[in-house]
């Protein structure tokens, strides 16, 4: 008994020092039925020392410190990285299956979400917990998968998932690139088969000067938000960019300086992967294709693939059914070939044939399937106006991508408001521009359910959002909300939503700085066998759908003819030099000014006015004292304005609101309603300490309802200002309904506006001379605000 408390005292101690994931493993080989404490007992006799405690490394990024450590949270993880910059700080667990999916790709998650409590704050919805993911949390999950996909084994198909965990956020440093840094440390220290580690860094642009991940006062400044993922020897693996028509050359410089820095995280990981000893399981097997299958394949097939790739005269559609012809003809004789060959392998064969005569038409005859070289455009077709009842309306058509973009303006109450924890933790806030891609499966001839937006579609409406919200004018007295619809796919659909957005944006008036346009530029490179540094490269401009699936990146760049505006690059390979990078850069750039010329061609600057069906904003200017005639009890008066009449009311100061109509009809009516509640409520610009002629309108136990002139709101007279004398009662003093007094003003209360008269005042030796009123209307609609006026003597 004393001999198995021992050894499990022995199993359990192993397990509390393992920071390398060993525990789970045991966890999983543990066979069926078997108690567990035993099992562990062997095992930990037989494995050896087990890496010792947790460990941490800082490395100097930009000037700061970056805490880099594992082996104390999270200890059951395959892999576990904490990322500690100032007071922020991120956890990020990895963590992989070791029987294979029956999925035909790499199936990764990475989930980043958001935690309340890391900002010190409760959400405020009414379960008081975190819910579902928000646009912020899904599109940092896609940068983070991004980055570090690439760098997995060819045919690794096991279900791998990355959970990021905030721990800490100070409100100044953004926690995104801590992720990021934090998934790439937790996979290199774990036993996870991976090429990595690869280092993050978010580059700014301050006063011409680039900033190294910029704290958020920094970043309200930046002219640039750059996020570099760079791998070993100055590799770039992702970059995700939004720019203030940022100049080519000064983008160039700040991916170099990112790529520079991320050096530095990279030896740190490395550092702690070389201390912790990690050593990388041995999968049970790898999804590539057999060499025998392949040359069958390729002796099969090859010269039919050949003349489908060099008839230029097939479509999508077309070459997409030759393919699939000779895909199925193959198979078979595959299949009867080798009986005993997975389905997998079957057809990855085949997809590899197909590969590599796609590749090699590109690299070694400069040919492309469907008859352009290599910088061509496809033909672009641009229409506006579509319908007239839109605020604005364009359709782009490039090749075979066709979206139809529409424009909408609403009241700035239809804002995105964020939710006071994405504002918390992410410093996001309102935002009165916003654009929503849809992608409905008839793009691509298939059928499927629509749903709501997904990952994809989210991430691409915010790639073309960033491209176009720097030339959107930030005092825009509207929100503008730009909706893509993919109505054909293939090939960069996002750049065709910059595209047709820019035009839309114009056609509905909007006075955008500049016309913007995007452009996807493709790579297909050959590789070294042995050490797979790249020998040759070619670079597409403008790709298809098949040379983005058979590519090796897919560099997306929209911008201005000034300068950049967005930028999306994402790649298969483990990394690429920024040689290339920048090369890219220089053919979008000349193939963003061509399509912009071509845009130019149908609208070349904002329509001068908006459309008549449009929306109209007005100001109304409305005095303290009027604000609760203006609104009404308990706001009756707004509510009924705005059911009535379907215009929007909101509060811009205390004496001003701004009113939006959907039409000028609405505001029409809008007018009338206002005019009406308003009609029988005029006010003149008393002067302070003058005498004025009240009439008595109303008698009542605690003083008397006066009129100063006719169309005037009767106000009290307290029986405290009626006399010298104290009295319960106006009727002391033989007060009556009609009867004329003399009063003297002295303003309004600062508090509640009411007007303040006095009769007792009077009553005592005074010099003052007695007022005459004329009419004036308080409560002004259209912005104009009342001016004082002399009354006469």
């Amino acid at each position: 008994m004393a001999a198995a408390t021992s050894c499990g005292r022995a199993a359990l101690g192993a397990l509390a020092r393992d920071g390398g994931g060993a525990a789970a493993r045991w966890r999983r080989f543990l066979p069926p039925g078997r108690p567990a404490l035993p099992w562990l007992c062997a095992r930990g006799a037989a494995a050896g020392p087990k890496p010792g405690p947790g460990r941490a490394v800082t490395v100097e990024v930009g000037g700061r410190k970056m805490e880099l450590s594992s082996g104390k949270l999270a200890k059951f993880a395959d892999g576990s990285a904490v990322v500690q910059l100032g007071d922020t700080a991120v956890m990020v667990t990895a963590v992989s299956k070791t029987k294979p999916s029956p999925s035909q790709f790499m199936p990764l998650v990475v989930d980043y979400r958001q935690k309340a409590a890391a900002a010190g704050r409760i959400p405020t919805n009414y379960l008081r917990r975190e819910l579902g993911s928000t646009d912020k949390e899904i599109l940092t999950s896609r940068v983070i998968d991004r980055s570090i996909r690439p760098l997995f084994p060819a045919g690794y198909f096991y279900d791998t998932q990355i959970l990021c965990n905030l721990l800490a956020v100070d409100g100044v440093n953004d926690p995104d690139i801590l992720a990021i840094n934090g998934a790439s440390a937790a996979l290199a220290l774990s036993d996870i088969p991976w090429n990595g580690p690869i280092g993050a860094v978010r580059v700014g642009l301050v006063d011409g000067e680039t900033v190294i991940n910029p704290t958020r006062k920094e970043m309200a400044s930046s002219t640039l938000n750059l996020v570099v993922a760079g791998a070993a020897q100055n590799q770039v693996v992702m970059l995700e960019a939004t720019a203030e028509n940022i100049l080519q050359q000064d983008f160039c410089h700040a991916i170099k300086v990112g790529v520079k820095q991320t050096q530095h995280i990279i030896q740190g990981i490395q550092q702690l992967v070389k201390e912790r000893g990690v050593v990388k399981r041995t999968v049970q097997k790898l999804f590539i294709a057999p060499e025998e299958i392949v040359e069958l394949a390729k002796k099969l097939a090859s010269n039919k693939i050949y003349a489908v790739f060099t008839d230029s005269s097939h479509d999508k559609i077309s070459r997409d059914e030759a393919i699939n012809k000779i895909r199925l003809e193959t198979e078979e004789q595959l299949k009867e070939k080798f009986p005993e060959a997975e389905p997998y392998e079957i057809m990855e064969s085949f997809n590899v044939v197909s590969k590599d005569i796609f590749r090699n038409l590109v690299l070694n005859e400069y040919r492309r399937c469907d008859g352009r070289d290599l910088t061509s455009l496809r033909d672009i077709k641009c229409e506006v106006n579509m319908f007239k009842m839109l605020h604005g309306s364009a359709l782009f058509q490039r090749g075979q991508t066709q979206v139809l973009c529409t424009v909408t303006f609403d009241s700035l109450e239809s804002s995105v408001k964020s939710d006071v924890i994405s504002t918390a933790v992410s410093g996001i806030k309102d935002k009165n521009f916003m654009l929503h891609y849809e992608f409905p499966p008839y793009a691509t001839n298939e059928i499927g359910k629509v749903t709501v937006m997904n990952r994809r579609e989210l991430g691409h409406g915010a790639l073309a959002e960033r491209a176009l919200k720097p030339v959107i004018p930030q005092d825009f007295p509207f929100t503008i909300r730009v909706t893509s619809e993919v109505l054909e796919s293939n090939g960069s659909s996002s750049m065709a939503s910059a595209c047709g957005g820019s035009l839309a944006l114009m056609d509905a008036g909007v006075p955008v700085s500049n016309a913007v346009a995007g452009v996807a530029i493709g790579l297909v490179t050959k590789c070294s066998q042995g050490k797979g540094d790249i020998e040759d490269y070619r670079l597409l401009t403008d790709i298809l759908g098949i040379e983005d699936y058979y590519g090796d990146m897919d560099f997306k760049m929209a911008g201005t003819n000034k300068g950049i505006t967005a930028l999306q690059v994402d790649l298969k390979l483990p990394g690429i030099p920024i040689k290339i990078v920048v090369e890219a850069i220089q053919q979008a750039t000349a193939a963003k000014r061509e399509i912009l010329q071509i845009m130019n061609q149908t609208l070349a600057k904002p329509r001068p006015n908006r459309k008549e069906s449009g929306p109209v904003v007005e100001t109304i200017h409305v005095p303290l004292s009027k604000r609760l005639r203006f609104v009404g009890p308990g706001a009756y008066n707004l509510k009924k304005l705005q059911a009535q009449t379907g215009v929007t009311v909101s509060q811009l100061d205390e004496e001003t609101y701004s009113v939006f109509a959907p039409t000028p009809g609405a505001m029409h009516e809008a007018r009338e309603f206002i005019g009406e509640i308003c009609k029988d409520d005029q006010e003149v610009n008393l002067e302070f300490g003058a005498i004025y002629t009240a009439t008595i309108t109303e008698i009542r136990d605690s003083g008397v309802m006066v009129k100063l002139y006719p169309n005037m709101t009767p106000v009290l007279l307290h029986n405290s200002q009626l006399d010298q004398r104290k009295i319960k009662h106006p009727s002391a003093l033989g007060l009556e309904v009609g009867q004329e007094i003399q009063v003297k003003y002295f303003g309004r209360d600062p508090t509640d506006g009411r007007m303040r008269l006095s009769r007792k005042i009077l009553q005592s030796p005074a010099s003052s001379s007695l007022k005459t009123l004329t009419d004036k209307n308080s409560i002004v609609l259209g912005g104009a605000v009342p001016q004082p006026s002399t009354s006469s003597q």
